[in-house]
């Protein structure tokens, strides 16, 4: 697998538009519901599938915060963004604006104690096992989306 390509730049950006997209599907398919009577199944796929992927965003955005040095409160504003519709993709720009999301990922141990936390060891452990880093990545959020299902959805099933 070659991640040379999958800068922090472009994997938060496809999981920015992957996120807006999905957001697209459910407003469909809560238009075919409530407005159009068409039944509830628009709102199944479209909310499965944002489900999936706004967790998948929160993952990408944690791992490009942490590779980035991101403040907690840069993360969480983003973080937020993920909750409003279509709001990932400006906040995509501003971070590109605003060179939050320049560079590579950070694969060596720095000299610098700062870059040596937990997150940032845990990062660059998964880096140098790309494949692993994404089957790790994409089985926790299986896990996390099939038990919110088994729950329900917020406020109870309509």
């Amino acid at each position: 697998m070659d991640t040379t390509a999958w800068t922090p730049l472009r994997l938060f950006r496809t999981a920015a538009i992957a996120e807006a997209i999905t957001w697209t599907l459910l407003i469909l398919g809560m238009i075919g519901k409530y407005v159009l009577d068409l039944g509830g199944l628009g709102v199944s796929i479209g909310g499965g599938l944002h489900g999936f992927v706004f967790l998948l965003f929160v993952v990408v955005s944690l791992l490009v915060g942490v590779n980035q040095r991101w403040s907690s409160s840069l993360v969480l504003v983003t973080l937020v963004t993920s909750i409003l519709p279509f709001a990932t993709i400006p906040m995509d720009r501003w971070l590109e604006g605003h060179h939050r999301l320049a560079g590579d990922w950070r694969r060596t141990s720095p000299s610098d104690p700062v870059d040596n936390g937990f997150g940032d060891r845990m990062l660059r452990t998964l880096q140098a096992h790309p494949v692993r880093m994404v089957v790790i990545g994409l089985v926790a959020v299986a896990l996390v989306f099939t038990v919110l299902v088994v729950v329900g959805p917020p406020g109870g099933s309509s």
